[in-house]
């Protein structure tokens, strides 16, 4: 588990990305015309390192942009220096965020007819 000291720096680090984000320009083709989703950062024990999950917004090719990310992870690292007053800035990595695609699958599953069958109680 987190410690809490972990969890407050993943969320600063969430905003202060999600501001940069909307804010600058980034260069990378992959990246232009592209809004992305931040739905979490993951710090390590010692803040150093940060993972953070994204995906694009309104779907996309995640993969692609993941990649593009990692690509400009060290502009947005100088930026993030920037924005928060953290004793390191932490080196970023991104990943695919799959969350999505699985509550969407799960979604679909409860909605099957055998399960909506099964889940019905005895005065419905």
């Amino acid at each position: 588990m987190p410690s809490q000291r972990q969890l407050r720096a993943g969320e600063l680090v969430r905003h202060a990305l999600v501001d940069i984000l909307a804010r600058e320009e980034l260069r990378d083709k992959d990246l232009s015309g592209v809004s992305v989703t931040i739905s979490e950062v993951r710090c390590s024990p010692d803040l150093r390192h940060a993972q953070v999950f994204c995906a694009p917004l309104g779907g996309g090719d995640t993969q692609k942009t993941v990649n593009a990310l990692n690509r400009c992870s060290k502009f947005l690292s100088s930026r993030l220096g920037r924005e928060l007053t953290m004793k390191f800035t932490p080196r970023l990595r991104f990943s695919a965020d799959n969350s999505f695609e699985t509550a969407s699958a799960m979604n679909e599953l409860l909605h099957r007819p055998e399960v909506v069958r099964d889940l019905k109680t005895d005065g419905e």
